[in-house]
């Protein structure tokens, strides 16, 4: 992946973590708070019906207001003004409280008038069985009501984070993925470090090469062009093989330039007017030797004249050289390709078919892939970077060229490129 779609890749996958986090932590605040206010109209309805109930027994009328009032958090006060029984209460607390499902932990305490203190009374837990709990030490009382009764809840905080379950499930499972989306991308930009240092080491290698293969082609010419080389049958037919092999290195390290180039968006196409039915001829006498040499044949088939189209000479003619290339690589014997030549409307379509092995319908999505090679099963006498049709398709793909492939194992390849013609403005 290119630096700048992984940087556009982190920064919004950031920027999507962080709306996440913000999202989750608002969620749970207002979870909180909602679960909150319910809690206490829960308690405050429940409280006024026992109010009331104890109203009905005692034949008295109650306050219209303060007669419940939430002095804490877990903390409340119900005026009744009269006397109070404890077990009509508790009744009367055990019914309401299931009626409205708080299902957790209370105690309750009674004012006495006479003592001027609040007497505690009991324990109740509807959710569990008779259990034993430290009572509350010094709870406080209340100079402004006569006849009251508090309730307190300590273990409404566990209560509410108990019916919080699902959602803090749900934010613990978002977080973790979070965690690993981090770590992913950590592995990630490790990764491309990684890459990065091996691309600017074959990239300096390849420079590199450059200047040697230079001098041995310069060396391989001079040698070749000596006349006592010419008359020794054997040391020039070595200086030959020394010049094919040198310029053999040479298109390889050029091969690789160029995905460089291409990898770091510094390539240019030299656009220019071409007559491609010349091209393709040109192409096919300098090929054709290579396939004569292994028995076989490079035909080229058109009645086309003068199709002009627009493009990169020199790319061009590697896109096609490294076709041909392919279909001679992967041929058991007698290689036979034909280059055929048509025309649409908007279009003139290239078609370069073979006669080799194929490749399987699997591997048909891959060949384009950099460094990929097709599978030859346990022969491995095909050499090559697996950079050939990286090549041809990024070159199609800048020139806006449409880029398709027939193929069935064993019956051979057909690779078509439809190239649009050139329109004189």
């Amino acid at each position: 992946m290119p630096n700048r779609s992984l940087k556009i890749l982190l920064f919004f996958g950031s920027l999507m973590i962080c709306g996440v986090l913000i999202f989750q932590s608002y969620w749970l605040k207002e979870t909180w708070r909602i679960k909150n206010e319910d809690f206490n109209t829960s308690v405050t309805k429940a409280l006024r019906k026992v109010a009331e109930k104890l109203a009905d027994v005692n034949k008295i009328t109650l306050d219209k207001s303060n007669l419940v009032q939430k002095r804490k958090s877990n903390y409340y006060s119900v005026n009744v003004n009269s006397a109070i029984d404890a077990h009509i209460l508790e009744d009367f607390l055990v019914r309401e409280f299931d009626a409205a499902s708080l299902n957790t932990l209370y105690e309750y305490a009674i004012y006495d008038c006479a003592n001027d203190s609040l007497i505690h009374q009991n324990f109740c837990n509807l959710s569990q069985g008779p259990e034993y709990f430290q009572s509350s030490e010094n709870l406080p009382k209340f100079d402004d009501l006569i006849y009251y009764f508090v309730v307190n809840f300590p273990d409404r905080e566990r209560y509410l984070i108990n019916d919080l379950k699902s959602n803090l499930l749900f934010s613990l499972l978002t977080v973790l993925s979070i965690l690993f989306f981090m770590y992913a991308v950590w592995l990630v930009l490790k990764q491309q470090k990684v890459t990065d240092l091996q691309k600017e080491f074959i990239n300096n290698m390849t420079h590199e090469f450059k200047t040697p293969i230079s001098s041995i082609k310069i060396a391989s010419e001079v040698i070749l062009g000596h006349e006592a080389i010419k008359k020794d049958t054997r040391i020039n037919k070595y200086a030959g093989i020394i010049k094919d092999q040198n310029e053999r290195l040479n298109n390889q390290v050029e091969k690789v330039l160029n995905i460089a180039r291409l990898e770091k968006d510094e390539f240019k196409l030299n656009l220019e007017k071409i007559e491609l039915t010349s091209l393709l001829g040109k192409v096919m006498q300098t090929e054709k030797i290579k396939f004569e040499n292994k028995g076989g044949d490079l035909i080229l088939k058109t009645t086309l004249e003068d199709q002009y189209i627009y493009a990169d000479k020199l790319h061009l003619t590697n896109v096609l050289t490294n076709i041909l290339d392919n279909a001679l690589k992967y041929c058991r014997d007698n290689p036979l390709v034909t280059i055929l030549m048509t025309e649409t409307k908007e279009h003139n379509v290239v078609s370069i078919s073979d006669n080799g092995i194929g490749i399987d319908s699997d591997q048909v999505k891959k060949i384009f892939g950099k460094f990929y090679r097709v599978s030859t099963g346990n022969v491995h006498n095909v050499k090559g970077f697996g950079l050939g049709l990286y090549y041809v398709k990024n070159i199609s793909d800048a020139h806006g060229w449409k880029l398709r492939i027939d193929t069935e194992l064993k019956k051979g390849t057909n690779f078509i490129i439809e190239i649009p013609k050139y329109r004189d403005e």
